[in-house]
């Protein structure tokens, strides 16, 4: 494969992540819009939050029975198009036709979950073709895209617009780019096999206990993530007593800082190696819960959360990279298991928090995420981990992320 081939499906990948950053975004900051716009009562919301993951899960799970037949670019091609015409759907349906609502959720859900695992599996082969650790910067495009994301949703709802024309510039202009740049799409030396042949011969099947490190510390991490998606406002505004305009600062403050340690962390995982990254980025989000659980001033709060977004932000890219690496046999097999971990600490992280915070205090909800952050040193070793063993020898990937 050509340094040009790589480098046309390394930059037309970034700009699918980018774009899949935007769409997410639009959507979740606007929940409370589409909950209006269709008289979703409190009680059923949740319901419908909920479907979005659990359908993403299943669509991720689809997506590993599909990748056996055709390469992970054809599955994402598609599927980028329906996720941004399934977000115009729930913009644009009748205040009446609750209906709607729920089969543009359904639809996104399914997609979401075949994009978001075609995606990572495609990021992880490219990763292997180039030799290095560029698994960062693909999550690094995903956050700027949500923070370009939320910015328009923030003027959609600064000037009172309808979903469907907060939506339609996004969709107009996002899905023709995301489309015509999948022509470049390439999944590095897979492509070159042919659907279905990355599991070739002697590969050995994705065993669960050896990807089960990897799927705990993507759970931890997501609830870590969703914590402060959902918890940080009311937390600045109810606990350490903000102002309404300053809570909705830190979840701005956490997606610049993921932004830009991703946008470094690359260098960082090929000078000093994925596990010494992971166990740090574990260190540095733990000591963030703690410091947002023990603040006593706002600003002391924002300190947290700042050091959340830089600790969080390398885990997830670096667990997909790691399940590549332990598979490379049988590498979108275990990222499209793994993805579904994703969705599990999705749904468990905002409950969880909610709950104990009613039961108990908002400052001690806050050290249950400390606590399973710290977990993931545990299981960082698997960071490192050799490819699973072929036969009687084992095969080492191109890939290495220490360069």
């Amino acid at each position: 494969m050509t340094d040009a081939r790589l480098r046309h499906g390394r930059a037309s990948l970034t700009l699918s992540f980018f774009v899949q950053g935007v769409t997410f975004a639009l959507l979740v900051t606007r929940i409370p819009a589409i909950q209006d716009r269709y008289g979703i009562s409190d009680g059923l919301l949740p319901v419908f939050l909920a479907a979005v993951p659990i359908l993403a899960g299943v669509g991720s799970v689809v997506t590993e029975k599909v990748v056996a037949r055709v390469r992970p670019g054809v599955v994402l091609r598609w599927a980028q198009p329906v996720v941004m015409l399934a977000l115009l759907g729930a913009g644009a349906g009748a205040g009446d036709a609750l209906w709607q609502a729920a089969l543009a959720l359904g639809v996104f859900g399914i997609a979401v979950g075949a994009l978001d695992a075609s995606m990572n599996m495609m990021g992880v082969s490219l990763q292997r073709a180039y030799g290095r650790s560029i698994m960062l910067g693909f999550h690094a495009a995903y956050s700027l895209g949500g923070i370009a994301g939320a910015s328009m949703a923030w003027a959609g709802a600064h000037w009172d617009l309808s979903l469907l024309v907060s939506y339609l510039p996004a969709v107009v202009v996002l899905l023709p780019a995301a489309f015509v740049g999948s022509r470049w799409y390439t999944e590095g030396g897979s492509a070159e096999k042919g659907a279905g042949q990355e599991r070739g011969k002697g590969a050995v099947p994705v065993s669960f206990k050896l990807l089960l490190p990897l799927c705990l510390v993507m759970s931890f991490a997501y609830i870590g993530d969703s914590t402060v998606s959902n918890w940080s406002a009311k937390y600045l505004q109810d606990v350490l007593g903000s102002s309404e305009q300053m809570s909705t600062v830190p979840y701005n403050v956490y997606m610049v800082t993921t932004l830009l340690g991703r946008a470094v962390g690359d260098f960082g995982v090929r000078r000093f190696g994925a596990v010494a990254v992971v166990r740090g980025g574990s260190v540095l989000a733990a000591a963030g819960f703690g410091v947002v659980a023990a603040a006593r001033g706002t600003w002391t709060g924002m300190l947290g959360f700042t050091m959340l977004g830089l600790g969080l932000c390398v885990i997830v890219p670096q667990t997909f990279a790691a399940a590549g690496r332990m598979f490379p046999g049988a590498s979108d097999t275990a990222i499209a298991r793994l993805n579904v971990f994703n969705y599990v600490g999705f749904l468990v992280g905002s409950p969880l928090v909610g709950a104990l915070g009613d039961a108990w205090s908002y400052r001690g909800a806050m050290l249950v995420p400390m606590v399973l952050v710290l977990a993931m040193l545990v299981h960082a070793k698997s960071f490192g981990a050799e490819p699973a063993r072929y036969g009687g020898g084992h095969e080492r990937p191109r890939t290495a992320d220490v360069g």
